[in-house]
This record gives structure tokens, C-alpha cells and sequence, in this order.
């Protein structure tokens, strides 16, 4: 048995493996981007005056950073629709099994990531923004977000990573994912080596992108470290808007 270079060069610019990837970023974009508000509005409940609240936005967390993902993806595909009967409809298809079940997961880590970056944020800011006479959603948007954002790109790209790579187990639903379409060929080729090296390459491109896609974000909120007087002079100004 030997490496055929030909098999893996031709396998690179697969039509297959190209609507693979396309479905995989999709999934991930569009799962991440739930997750994030999910772990937004937990991360704020956790802080919440009421206790009731609180302890469900604990329990949420709990819950589904314990459960493997491949038990919560065959849940909400197999068991789910045995429960809620309007997911038996033609709508309910592998893709939206998916981004369900993966937004639901990584809200539980993103509310994590998101509640260090507001406990990492000084409270004096906020009562500040009040004395100068911002709203509370003011004083979010002006102030907290934009340093939240610096202090969790880097958790969250590491997050927006792992997450890419998980959709990998959107295999067990059918989902006709870059791993899926991989193992399809595979299955009619039997050339392991070259189609599983063509997978890591494009892992490794998609993965590249979105890496530089990060480093854009951390120097658009570098502001708020580097310059305090930049930042009080946003601040200001939004007291005037």
C-alpha cells in the first residue's frame, strides 16, 4: 500500500467535500451565533437579584456541559420528536436536529466564558456611566460590551474552534457534513490515507480563517486597555446621543 498523491490532490477540490465544508461552516456559524445569545442571556441570570433565576441559570449550565454532545444530538433527533410531535414534520430535518442540540451545548460554555468577562469588568465603570447619565442599555452597549468583547475573543475563538470540530458528530444524524461526505467516499474508495489527509487540510484552512477572522476582532477592541482616554471619550459622547 502506498500514499497516492493523485487520489488526495483530486479529493482537495472534491465537489463533495466542498459542499462538506460549506455545510460544516454553516452549521457552526449559525449554531455559534444562537449558543452566543443563549450564553448571553444565561451569563446575565446568573447575576440575577432573584434567586429563582439564579439557580435556573445554574442548572442549565449544569446540565448540558455534563451530558456528552453526542447524547444531546441523538436526543433531539431520535428522542425528541417522540415528545413534541410537531418535530415529526418534514421541517424538522438533520440540520435543524443540529444546530438545535449544538446551540443548546454551547450556550452552557459560552454563559461561562461570558460570565468571567463580566466579572472581570470593573464595577466602578458601570456606576460611572450612571453618574453621567447613561440607561442601563447604555451603559451595556458603551461600556461593558465592548470590554467584554476584549476579554473574551480569545476564549470564544478557542470556543467558535472546538465547536467547528464537534459538528463532526452531526455524522450520527446524516448529516451530509464534511466528515459525513469524507466517509461516504471513503466507503466506495477505500483510500483511507488520502481522503483523511484531505479532511485535516481542510480543517486546517477553515480553521486558518476564521483564526485571522479573531486576531481582526481582538486589535478592534484593543481601545479599551490601550487607551482609557479613548474609552472616556466614548463614553461621554454617549451621553450625548
Amino acid at each position: 500500500m502506498h500514499f497516492d498523491v493523485s487520489v488526495f490532490l483530486s479529493s482537495l477540490t472534491s465537489t463533495s467535500l466542498a459542499q462538506g465544508a460549506a455545510i460544516t461552516i454553516v452549521l457552526t456559524v449559525v449554531s455559534f451565533t444562537i449558543g452566543v445569545g443563549i450564553g448571553l442571556v444565561v451569563a446575565l441570570a446568573r447575576d440575577h437579584r432573584w434567586r429563582i433565576v439564579r439557580v435556573g441559570a445554574w442548572t442549565y449550565v449544569w446540565i448540558f456541559r455534563a451530558i456528552p454532545t453526542l447524547v444531546q444530538l441523538l436526543f433531539v433527533w431520535n428522542a425528541l420528536p417522540r415528545l413534541i410531535p410537531a418535530l415529526t414534520e418534514s421541517w424538522f430535518t438533520p440540520f435543524m436536529a443540529a444546530v438545535l442540540a449544538l446551540s443548546i451545548n454551547e450556550g452552557a460554555y459560552a454563559a461561562e466564558i461570558m460570565r468571567g468577562g463580566l466579572l472581570a469588568i470593573d464595577d466602578g465603570q458601570k456606576l460611572a456611566a450612571r453618574a453621567l447619565g447613561l440607561s442601563p442599555w447604555r451603559t451595556f452597549r458603551r461600556v461593558t460590551a465592548p470590554q467584554l468583547m476584549r476579554v473574551i475573543t480569545p476564549a470564544m475563538a478557542n470556543d467558535f474552534i472546538t465547536l467547528l470540530k464537534i459538528t463532526s458528530l452531526a455524522s450520527v444524524l446524516s448529516l451530509r457534513e464534511l466528515l459525513t461526505n469524507t466517509q461516504l467516499i471513503i466507503n466506495s474508495t477505500f483510500k483511507f490515507a488520502e481522503l483523511y489527509a484531505a479532511v485535516a487540510v481542510w480543517y486546517l484552512v477553515i480553521v486558518s480563517v476564521f483564526m485571522v477572522i479573531q486576531a481582526w476582532i481582538e486589535r478592534r477592541f484593543v481601545w479599551s486597555s490601550r487607551h482609557p482616554a479613548g474609552a472616556m471619550a466614548r463614553l461621554r459622547s454617549g451621553v450625548m446621543r
